[in-house]
């Protein structure tokens, strides 16, 4: 495959967790990958490392909430890459507590990292990106199965993953005729440093230990343990495939059985 025949790909919040693993599977498919997240220093230490692995990558810093910042995303992946095959939405915050204490800022804040980021990134990449030009091209989105179904304490962060699903379903319908396709990618407990965060927050609200919280939230999984980056990163890198080209509109949970919708 020449450099010109190569896809191009672009994953936010891709320097850990679920965005890393992304970002890779989908560099080791060929594809060249253009990462992006808020630190620079971060993106700039992934891009070194994945290109020991051999890996076709770059990146800037992106703060999803900024058009501007996203126009500059976009802006340089194309002068890098050319335009864009495969848009990974993957940036995202955690965020909750007792819904009646939340302010608006955390409020406010999960709403545009989680739902309003995948709104700009999409119309970035099908416009400036050339998505929409092109005869086929893959955008998937990482939700939740909290997109599913609500979490107690966690109102923020479940509304904005509904939005997610609900954006992709209208979009996929919108954009079937054109060969892009449009899924969401739904995890459940997935091991990252953010699911660290996310079980400190909870420990801390039922005054209990992390450990005790682990315990509990793997007891609710049918397969009795949290899935692993990489598992999640799989379904992508099969969605952003040639074979996958009959799914769009989906919703699609890697979650260890947790959620039966």
């Amino acid at each position: 495959m020449t450099a010109h025949d190569r896809r191009v790909a672009l994953v936010s919040g891709a320097t850990s967790g679920i965005g890393l693993a992304v970002a890779r599977s989908l560099a080791a498919q060929g594809h060249a990958v253009f990462i992006g997240a808020r630190t620079a220093e971060n993106v700039t230490a992934t891009v070194a490392r994945l290109r020991e692995e051999g890996l076709e990558v770059d990146g800037i810093a992106l703060d999803v909430r900024s058009n501007e910042s996203v126009r500059a995303f976009v802006h340089a992946a194309l002068a890098r890459y050319g335009a864009i095959d495969v848009l990974v939405n993957n940036a995202g915050r955690s965020g909750g507590g007792v819904t009646a204490d939340i302010t608006d800022e955390l409020w406010f804040d999960v709403i545009d990292t989680n739902l309003h980021s995948v709104f700009r990134m999409t119309r970035e990449v099908l416009t400036t990106g050339g998505m929409r030009q092109k005869s086929r091209g893959r955008i998937i989105n990482i939700a939740s199965t909290a997109g599913k179904q609500g979490v107690v304490l966690g109102a923020p962060y479940s509304a904005s993953k509904h939005g997610v699903v609900g954006f992709t379903k209208a979009l996929g319908n919108e954009l079937a005729p054109t060969g892009i396709t449009v899924n969401a990618v739904c995890p459940g407990y997935v091991e990252t440093p953010m699911a660290q965060r996310v079980r400190a927050g909870y420990a801390a609200a039922y005054e209990t230990s992390e450990d005790a919280i682990l315990a509990k939230f793997q007891a609710k999984i049918p397969l009795g343990r949290y899935a692993t980056p990489e598992e999640v990163a799989g379904l992508v890198g099969y969605l952003a495939s040639d074979l996958a080209a009959s799914i769009t509109s989906q919703a699609l949970n890697v979650c260890g059985g947790l959620g039966n919708f």
